[in-house]
């Protein structure tokens, strides 16, 4: 019996591209280069900051290692910390979906690789901290997603089993992550995803969120 949902956070609950791609260019200016697109910082998204600051200086042709590269990493994670929200929004449906979630019981949990400090200031800047018995960051313990433990540690953390939950989420890495811990993914198709969505491990998908609590009720019965 499914009793929690847990979701990724970037691309799934929050459109966060448009901070991503401003803090990006800032940091990127900073070190003499030019600005990326919006397109080519959102291709880039998913893995956790370090990488994706890692991958936009190899896109401006210097590509950093070491401690400069820690160092470029350090400037984002500031600037970031100074602005979390800035240009993220919700995508259409969220909130009322989520409320509709807990209304049926569900305890709700967010699995990100983004850090646990990072994330959290997220949530609260959004104002959604109280719908969430746990936001997993991808530095709570040393794996990250794709590698299963993330989400089953939320999930215990949250007083579920793998078996207990499904997962939502909008990319390759989530798909990757569910399907490695053998639990039920539901795919946001409006997200960050780079492949067709029949390429990837899903038990549902959908593009709207009106559409979700009738299809986390059809993958559980499913389950």
């Amino acid at each position: 019996m499914t009793k929690g949902i847990i979701f990724d956070l970037d691309g799934t609950l929050i459109d966060s591209a448009p901070d991503l791609h401003a803090i990006s260019n800032a940091v990127l200016a900073a070190h003499g280069h030019e600005p990326l697109t919006l397109q080519t910082v959102t291709s880039f998204i998913g893995n956790g900051i370090p990488k994706l600051v890692e991958r936009c200086f190899k896109a401006a042709n210097d590509p950093l290692e070491g401690e400069a590269l820690d160092n470029a990493i350090t400037m984002f994670l500031e600037k970031y910390a100074k602005e979390p929200a800035k240009h993220s929004t919700f995508y259409p449906g969220v909130l009322e979906t989520l409320d509709k979630l807990k209304d049926q019981g569900f305890v709700l949990g967010i699995c990100t690789n983004k850090t646990e400090a990072m994330a959290t200031l997220i949530v609260d800047k959004m104002g959604i901290s109280s719908y969430f018995a746990c936001v997993a960051g991808g530095d709570r313990i040393k794996e990250k997603k794709p590698a299963p433990e993330p989400l089953i540690n939320c999930a215990r953390e949250m007083g579920c089993t793998p078996e207990d939950i499904i997962f939502v989420g909008d990319s390759e890495t989530d798909a990757a992550t569910a399907e490695n811990a053998s639990v039920s993914f539901i795919l946001f198709t409006e997200g960050y995803r780079k492949v067709l969505a029949s390429e990837l491990y899903h038990h549902a998908l959908y593009c709207r969120f009106s559409h979700l609590p009738h299809l986390v009720r059809h993958v559980a019965i499913q389950d």
